[in-house]
């Protein structure tokens, strides 16, 4: 069993601040609903819609790399939302997507691009970058 003084304590905690405030912020994405979709749309932003899938490597890859660059000032304003490949097959096929690990991105209601399966940090931002 572990047993911490209060000074072994307050140095482990302190320890994870600083580790949790040494990353960048991440943007966290949210459930894809159409409703949520449409006014975001509508209000002119841009929308990067992940088709993921939890058992999805590539997704899982994925995943940070977007939250952590729709964190980035450039971003502000943008929206992440996640349409579940599985349980949302339906709008993944409204949206084209044929399979887990697609991007879309959206600057109000026109797509600007559209990746499968990449992973690279700078093709990622390449693909957000287009819809500022």
């Amino acid at each position: 069993m572990l047993h911490l003084t209060r000074r072994g304590f307050a140095a482990l905690a302190s320890t994870a601040v600083a580790a949790a405030l040494a990353r960048p912020a991440q943007a966290a994405s949210t459930p894809f609903t159409t409703e949520a979709f449409r006014v975001a749309q509508a209000e002119g932003r841009t929308v990067i819609v992940e088709v993921w899938a939890s058992w999805c490597p590539t997704c899982r890859a994925q995943a940070p790399i977007v939250a952590n660059l729709a964190a980035e000032p450039k971003f502000a304003g943008a929206r992440v939302m996640r349409i579940d490949y599985d349980a949302q097959r339906d709008v993944a096929r409204e949206f084209g997507a044929r399979s887990q690990s697609t991007l879309i991105v959206f600057k109000g209601t026109e797509e600007r691009g559209r990746a499968t399966g990449i992973t690279a940090p700078q093709d990622i931002r390449a693909l957000l970058e287009k819809g500022l």
